[in-house]
């Protein structure tokens, strides 16, 4: 018997049901039918068919509408719930939107994607639109609205809570982020090549491999490139080369993937220019996984000469990081990667369970090292220790190994120049810092740490310009919300508190579980005069952080003593604890 492969894809799915559909036909049958076949011919049908999307099921007072893009169904769902609340027509609808794995069969859809819409839309607000955490995670950086965090709901029939977030018609309308325009050089965007052996275990040394020629890409000062963690946003997804390349304002993107047998490895990249999608160079490469650093300075040489013939090899070589001596330090090093940049204190401790596994195998291996100290000095600057010292000097020790180890790398150099900022060394940290962004114009975090020392010392118009800089080398990245951070911090020194208390609500959205953000905008609210809000926020702060006083708040700052002042003086209006 012939067997029928079963049809998938990844779509966002819109589910619509009438609030209190049952009760209204009770009352008034014909007027309810009336209303909805009108409410759906003039608001419904049109607005699903401006945003691209496909109704595949109706149930009476309700519908299922496929996407191809999370982007155009919140679109949609906006639009319409944003009309219907001007319109005034008598009855309200709950939208929920999900991204997802579907089936399609015939001329309907079934999968795991579509019941998670279907579930989420019994728990949206009437009038309003309640979207995953999935969905939530596409639209950053690709439309500018405001969620409010639902926290996690367990629905029926799903094996998991969902996180969910929030949005009314009272709230920011759906505006789509300006694309970035094209640098006057080559600009590159390196996206993660596809694990095709179905190996998890695989999945850290891919990364791994598009982790190393983005770094050795990005120190070539002829080139554009975008930072590794926007890049990253695309994991998992169906891409479209046209998107990548607006949405990241690059010209050429490389695409690959890595096959494994046994301790044999095949590498397939593809360099494609995103506009019209043309190849402009492609190849394979096989070796061992002993030779998997040979075999990603070979495919940077050959990407960069791809991209401009005059780039010599030297470069490449120049660019090339410390490699660690045994393949298990880099694994362990790959997986620590994601819980490092979270900058949550969860994460940070399962980073730093990670780097220590990795350090016991190669104790000279700089990356660890720098991402080690990293992870300690967080502890330092977001409270997360009762020993502020200590964990700065455990930083120092590490960051200072890294920068020995590793030489002139600019990943150790950004760790180590923001050890000596949280240290409160604002000068040497300037120094190393601008040692780093010499060397990798391309990197996003160094300007950002950049950004962070000049704010700290009160250099706002200087500060902005490096966080703006960040931003731009990495469009889509899931730190931003620590440059929106940064900006606050920029404008707060200035006296531009109203201004800083946007930045830091725009971030505090963005990553809700970051709670030391609170401390910031807590101060910020009652700098602008909103001390009901600043009150609110203090409430929330202590219960997020409960041995939160001002002076240890302060103390961790490396703020000028001014400028801390100020910070205190604000917080005290408040009769938070000293």
């Amino acid at each position: 018997m012939a067997h029928t492969r079963t049809k998938r894809r990844l779509a966002a799915i819109l589910a619509a049901d009438v609030v209190g559909y049952s009760q209204m036909m009770a009352e008034d049958e014909a007027g309810t039918l009336a209303t909805w076949r009108h409410v759906r011919s003039d608001v419904f049908d049109p607005k699903v068919s401006e945003f691209g999307g496909w109704v595949f099921k109706t149930l009476g007072d309700g519908m299922l509408v496929e996407f191809s893009s999370a982007v155009d169904a919140v679109g949609c769902a906006m639009a319409f719930q944003s009309e219907m609340a001007e319109r005034n027509e008598g009855l309200r609808l709950r939208l929920s939107v999900n991204v997802g794995d579907v089936v399609v069969e015939a001329t309907d859809i079934f999968g795991d994607g579509v019941n998670v819409a279907a579930r989420l839309e019994a728990e949206a607000e009437p009038g309003g639109i309640i979207v995953s955490d999935a969905v939530r995670d596409y639209l950053r950086g690709r439309i500018d609205v405001e969620f409010r965090d639902g926290g996690e709901r367990n629905l029926k029939n799903i094996d998991r809570p969902v996180r969910v977030w929030h949005w009314s018609p009272g709230g920011t309308a759906a505006k789509p982020i300006p694309p970035p325009t094209l640098p006057d050089k080559p600009s590159i965007a390196v996206l993660p090549f596809d694990n095709l052996s179905g190996d998890q275990d695989l999945d850290f040394i891919v990364d791994g491999i598009v982790e190393t020629i983005t770094a050795a890409l990005s120190r070539i000062r002829a080139f554009f490139v975008i930072a590794r963690n926007s890049a990253f946003t695309y994991k998992g997804k169906p891409v479209n080369l046209r998107d990548v390349g607006r949405e990241l304002g690059v010209a050429y993107a490389l695409e690959g993937s890595v096959q494994r047998v046994g301790r044999r490895v095949r590498i397939t990249v593809q360099l494609i220019e995103t506009v019209g999608g043309a190849h402009v160079w492609a190849d394979k490469y096989d070796g061992t996984l002993d030779d998997i650093f040979d075999l990603q300075d070979t495919i940077t040489e050959q990407v960069a000469g791809a991209l401009q013939p005059s780039i010599r090899a030297a470069e490449v070589e120049r660019a090339r990081r410390k490699r660690p001596q045994e393949l298990g330090a880099y694994g362990y090093t790959m997986r620590a990667m994601r819980h490092v940049w979270m900058l949550e204190r969860e994460s940070a401790d399962r980073g730093l369970e990670l780097l220590t596994e990795a350090l016991k195998v190669d104790p000279e291996y700089p990356l660890a090292l720098a991402l080690a100290g990293w992870c300690w000095a967080q502890r330092a600057v977001y409270n997360w220790t009762d020993d502020r010292e200590a964990s700065v000097a455990e930083a120092l020790r590490l960051a200072e190994q890294a920068a020995r180890t590793g030489g002139d790398d600019p990943l150790t150099l950004t760790v180590l120049g923001t050890v000596h900022t949280i240290a409160k060394n604002h000068e040497t940290a300037r120094l190393i810092l601008e040692r780093a962004v010499s060397i990798d114009p391309n990197s996003a975090w160094a300007w950002s740490r950049l950004g962070w020392v000049e704010a700290y010392a009160g250099r706002s118009e200087s500060a902005e310009a490096n966080f703006h800089r960040a931003l731009r080398l990495s469009p889509l990245d899931p730190l931003n919300f620590n440059n929106h951070v940064g900006l606050g911090a920029a404008n707060m020194t200035a006296g531009k508190y109203e201004v800083a208390v946007k930045y830091l609500e725009r971030a505090l959205r963005e990553r809700p579980n970051a709670h030391w953000i609170r401390r910031a905008l807590t101060a910020n609210l009652c700098g602008a005069g909103d001390l009901d809000r600043a009150r609110e926020m203090a409430k929330e702060l202590l219960v997020r952080q409960p041995d939160f006083t001002i002076a240890r708040y302060v103390n961790a700052m490396p703020f000028t003593a001014e400028i801390c002042g100020r910070i205190a003086a604000q917080l005290r209006k408040l009769d938070l604890p000293e």
